[in-house]
Formats: C-alpha cells, structure tokens, sequence
C-alpha cells in the first residue's frame, strides 16, 4: 500500500496540513520540516510532483553535494558533472554543504524525498558522512574527491599522496630545508592524504641526505604542520602563526588553492617575498600564471573528475552490471616562478 500525508504526519507527529505545506512551499518552522521530510524519507513517501515523474519510468534530476561552491575546484568539476549528465538529458541540482554533516544528511533526504535518480557526493567528512539512507533504498550514489568510511559505492578520486610527495620533493630540490605544510581539517581524506605525501617527501629526503636534515621540516614534520579550514582564512591564519616561530620556515606547501591565496595575504603582510620563500599550492588558482612572481601549483583533473563520476552515475541509473568501481586520477605539477628557490 502506497505511503500517504497521513502516514508522514503521524510519523512526524504534526498534521497532514502541515506535511502539504512543506512539500508545497508553505510556511512551516524548519524544526517541524525536517521532521516531516525525515519521516517522508524514512517511509519512502513520494509527492505528487514525483508520482508524476515515475510514471515516466525514468527520473530526470541527479543531485550534486560540494562542500564549497565558492572554490574554483569544485566549480570546475561541477562543470564536469554537467557537461556529462547532459549526455543522457539528466538535469543536475547543485547542493552546498559547506563541510557541514547535517546540513548535507539534510540534502541526501531531500533527494530520497524527491527520489532523484542518483546522487554524486563529494563528503563533508570521511568518517561522519552517512550515504545509508540513500544505499538502503539503492539509490545508484558515486562519491567525489573524497571516499566516505563505510559506504559501499563507487568512487573518483585524485592521487593526492603522490601529488603531495612531488609537490614536496620539488620543493627539496630546489634547495628549500624548512618547509611548512598547512593542510585541511582533521578528518578530511584528501587533507590527511596530501599531508602524508609532504611527510613521504621529507622522509625520503632525508634518508637520502642525512646531513641536511637536522633543524628542518625533515626532522620534525609535525611542528611545521598547520591545520586549517580549506579556506582563504584559514590559509592566512595558519601563514602567520608559521611565520611567528622562533624558527621561520623558508617554504611552505598549502594543501588546497584557497588557504595559498590567504597564506601569499599573510606573507605579503609580513614584508616576506616570493620566491626567497617558496610557496607552492595543492590546486590551480585563475590567476597563478600572472601574478609577479607567478605561482607554482599542483594541477588538479577536477573537470574530469566530474565527468568520470557522472559517466558511473549513469551506467548506474542504466542498471549496467558491474563491481564497485574506485577510478584514480594523476595530478601533474605546474612549475613557474614562486619556487624558483630561496636564493633566487
């Protein structure tokens, strides 16, 4: 027996009038809509507006989670997310999380409400995530950028360790011995992935060049570490408590694009000049071929990133039958002026 508003306002313990407005745009307090849409998802109700879709036998819409709209990065890649889905005629209604778990878990009901035909999640947290809901009802899920601990769905990701380590060893190369990290929040894979790979480099580094290690990022990692918000605040914040050491670094490795825009703020603000510190960012910024001087980057395939998730999304709402993929995508290192080492 189909589920109805009576059955969704008893769960919810509020009345059928209010579940109508909910799902209609009304005015309702936002504690009492997200009961009602929690037990909408809970009992697999459907609105009218889907009843309709169904009949179809083929749902339009996939949903896209990002954690930051407003990071290049992500935009590009729901580009990607775009251009793809547009193969088949599916729509693609983009959802910001802002690295915020509920405010995603709310998102992924929204979907299960509107039974969208799938849904690409880049996770707001590798541990806390929770895609259950939408597993429970086999609702085809890909993840993005980061792999939710758990879940059982395939998955597009970026080599973040070794871009990391190649980021770092170009860094040792060019003659730079203090070398800071400031990565994303604790929690994060690819914060936690692209700090390792810095922590690869110095390791090997100093294996190989025992006489060079002592005093510097090789031999104490995790003094040189900073983590922040994968914002521009962050960057900056994270850029001068460094520069306030004792012991100043002489390069840093920023984890993502946004937190080097506020760490090159925070260098500039301190009198610190570029290239005498090297400064290389995880995550291409528009402007790093043309600032002075110009910024050497880790180029990420976000754009393709994109694609190839939506690319499994729709053999998967095709019902194509395979395993669980994990596809893995190489970065490539973009070197220019900001390493050109501390003598430069």
């Amino acid at each position: 027996m189909a589920t109805t508003v009576q059955d969704v306002a008893r769960a919810a313990g509020v009345s059928a009038a209010t579940v109508s407005r909910v799902f209609n745009g009304g005015r309702v307090t936002a504690e009492r809509a997200e009961r009602v849409r929690r037990a909408a998802a809970e009992l697999g109700f459907a609105p009218n507006r889907v009843a309709r879709s169904l009949r179809t036998q083929r749902a339009s819409v996939i949903g896209l989670l990002i954690p930051d709209i407003e990071n290049p990065f992500f935009t590009a890649m729901a580009r990607g997310v775009e251009d793809a889905a547009q193969q088949t005629n599916l729509s693609v209604v983009l959802c910001n999380t802002d690295e915020d778990v509920d405010k995603e878990r709310r998102y992924l009901e929204v979907a299960m409400a509107e039974q969208m035909a799938g849904v690409i999640v880049a996770a707001a947290s590798r541990d806390r995530t929770d895609l259950s809901v939408l597993e429970g009802r086999r609702m085809p899920v890909v993840a993005v950028d980061r792999r939710p601990r758990g879940s059982d769905v395939d998955v597009v990701l970026v080599d973040n360790a070794r871009g990391s380590e190649d980021a770092t060893a170009h860094l040792l190369a060019r003659g730079y011995r203090r070398i800071a990290c400031i990565t994303g929040p604790r929690g994060a894979s690819t914060a936690e992935e692209r700090l390792a790979g810095y922590r690869t480099a110095l390791a090997d580094h100093a294996r190989e060049h025992p006489e060079l290690a002592a005093g510097g990022g090789m031999e104490r990692p995790d003094e040189w570490t900073r983590f922040a918000d994968f914002r521009v605040e962050g960057g900056h914040k994270a850029m001068t408590d460094l520069l306030a050491r004792p012991e100043r670094p002489d390069a840093v490795f920023v984890a993502n694009n946004l937190m080097a825009v506020g760490a090159l703020q925070a260098l500039r603000e301190a009198g610190v000049s570029v290239p005498g510190f090297g400064v290389l960012s995880f995550g291409e910024v528009p402007w790093a071929p043309m600032v002075d001087p110009s910024l050497t980057t880790v180029r990420l395939p976000s754009y393709d990133l994109g694609w190839t998730a939506a690319t499994l999304l729709q053999d998967r709402i095709a019902g194509t039958p395979r395993p669980l993929q994990t596809v893995v995508l190489r970065t490539a290192l973009e070197i220019r002026d900001s390493t050109a080492g501390p003598r430069a």
